[in-house]
C-alpha cells in the first residue's frame, strides 16, 4: 500500500499550498505581459502615421483602455497600474522634451539594468535565469544546491545579460542618432524576438542540466 500525498500537498503534486501568488501571476500571466506592449506598438505606429502629440494620446489611451479592460474583468490590478504608470512616465517625458525618442528612455533604462542584474547574479552565484524561473513557478530556490542545475542557471543568466545588452547597444545608437522611427522599430522587434531566443536557451541548458547524471557524493 503507497502513501497518499503529504497533509501539506492537497493537489498530490508533493508541493506546499502557496501563501502568495507566483511571480508570472504578478505580472498579469502571459496576458499581462503581452497586452504591456500593445501601448508601444500603438505608439510606434501613429507616430508614423501622425504626430507626437498624437501618438502620445494614443498610448496613453491603450495602456488606459488595457487597464480598464483588466479591471472589468476582474484581474489582477497591480499589473495594470503598473502598465499605466509606465507608459505615463514614458508618454510625459516625450512630452517635456517635445522628442518621440523620449517614449523609450525608460525601456532603455530598465534593458540597461537588467543587465547589469544579470550580469551581477552570476558573480554572486545567484544566477538570476533560475531565480526568477522557480519564482514564476513558486517552486522555491532549492536548485541551488544541485551543482548542474546552478550551471545550467548561470549559462541561462549570461545568456540574458547578452539579450539585454544587444538592445542597449543597438537601442542606445539609434536614440543618439535620433533615429526614432527606426528605435521605435528597434523597440518591437528586439522584444518577444530576443526574449523567445533566450527562453530557448534557458529552456535547453536547464534540460540538458537535468539529464545529466547527478555528482557523485564522498
Amino acid at each position: 500500500m503507497t502513501a497518499g500525498p503529504p497533509p501539506d500537498s492537497p493537489d498530490g503534486t508533493g508541493r506546499p499550498p502557496r501563501e502568495f501568488p507566483t511571480l508570472l501571476e504578478q505580472m498579469g500571466g502571459v496576458q499581462g505581459i503581452v497586452a504591456s506592449t500593445i501601448p508601444v506598438g500603438v505608439f510606434v505606429l501613429v507616430n508614423v502615421l501622425f504626430a507626437l502629440q498624437a501618438a502620445l494620446i494614443a498610448a496613453l489611451a491603450a495602456g488606459v483602455a488595457i487597464a480598464a479592460w483588466r479591471i472589468a474583468r476582474k484581474q489582477a490590478l497591480q499589473p495594470a497600474v503598473s502598465g499605466l504608470f509606465a507608459v505615463g512616465v514614458a508618454a510625459f517625458l516625450a512630452y517635456r522634451t517635445g522628442e518621440a525618442r523620449a517614449f523609450y528612455l525608460p525601456g532603455l533604462l530598465f534593458s540597461a539594468a537588467l543587465g547589469l542584474a544579470f550580469l551581477v547574479s552570476v558573480l554572486v552565484r545567484w544566477p538570476l535565469a533560475g531565480v526568477v524561473w522557480h519564482g514564476i513557478n513558486g517552486d522555491g530556490q532549492g536548485w541551488r544546491q544541485d551543482p548542474r542545475m546552478l550551471r545550467a542557471y548561470t549559462l541561462a543568466s549570461l545568456l540574458w545579460t547578452l539579450v539585454f545588452a544587444a538592445r542597449v547597444v543597438v537601442q542606445g545608437l539609434l536614440y543618439n542618432a535620433d533615429e526614432e522611427t527606426w528605435l521605435g522599430i528597434a523597440r518591437l522587434a528586439m522584444g518577444y524576438p530576443l526574449v523567445g531566443v533566450a527562453l530557448l536557451g534557458t529552456f535547453w541548458a536547464v534540460r540538458r542540466a537535468r539529464r545529466a547524471p547527478a555528482p557523485s557524493t564522498p
